[in-house]
């Protein structure tokens, strides 16, 4: 059994497997779709796709499309490589997508099951929803300790600063709550896993954003 990736490269491996899940692609061609599925804050660099993809491949779980590669014109440039998953990566993917652990709720890999929700089941993905807002109600309280204990240290230009950081939170902790009512609101839908609410104040619109991957989200980040 291959050793489990870290977080960055398992982000990657599962950005990588989803959209191969869709079409196989060339290097250039994945690389692009990745930047939208990851954002800005990823960027990727063919230093780290490439040993990427022949990890995956090392495990059977993508191969190098020969015939793809042997159909390009005789014009003397080298042909592209075509990356196709097999049927056991279609398998490793599913079984990714099925995970709705504390690792997915993590801002690094949160954004990128998100990206993915269109082909996860509805229970995980209310699972991950409310284990996304349960971690971010965590890190909201403690915001608040630490504001309140040192508001009357810090100057007007960090408090500001810290201000911001707590109504990052809040407004994704209320887009999360929307989310959340949308998903059980769906038929089939199954009960509240958790039993913590928002204490957000209101007041702030919270919006998304949707692409053919799934959903995004918009001006939530923290």
């Amino acid at each position: 059994m291959s050793p489990r990736p870290g977080k960055r490269s398992g982000v990657l491996e599962l950005a990588v497997l989803g959209l191969l899940q869709e079409n196989p692609m060339h290097g250039y061609e994945l690389r692009k779709r990745l930047s939208g599925v990851l954002g800005t804050f990823h960027a990727i660099s063919y230093g780290s796709l490439y040993p990427c993809l022949k990890d995956l491949e090392a495990r059977g779980l993508l191969v190098e499309d020969g015939e793809a590669a042997a159909s390009a014109p005789l014009s003397g440039k080298r042909a592209r490589i075509v990356y196709r998953l097999t049927a056991e990566g279609k398998e490793h993917f599913q079984a990714l997508i099925a995970d709705a652990g504390p690792d997915t709720w993590e801002d690094d890999r949160f954004g990128v099951r998100l990206a993915f929700f269109g082909r996860t089941e509805a229970s995980v993905r209310l699972r991950i929803l409310e284990g996304r807002r349960s971690r971010l109600e965590e890190r909201l309280d403690a915001l608040r300790s630490a504001l309140a204990r040192t508001r009357e240290r810090l100057d007007g230009y960090t408090l500001e600063l810290q201000q911001h950081g707590l109504e990052s939170v809040e407004r994704e902790v209320r887009w999360l709550d929307e989310l959340i009512a949308s998903e059980r609101e769906l038929p089939g839908a199954t009960g509240s896993t958790t039993t913590k609410t928002s204490a957000a104040p209101s007041g702030h619109a919270a919006t998304t954003t949707k692409s053919g991957a799934g959903i995004h989200p918009s001006a939530h980040g923290v």
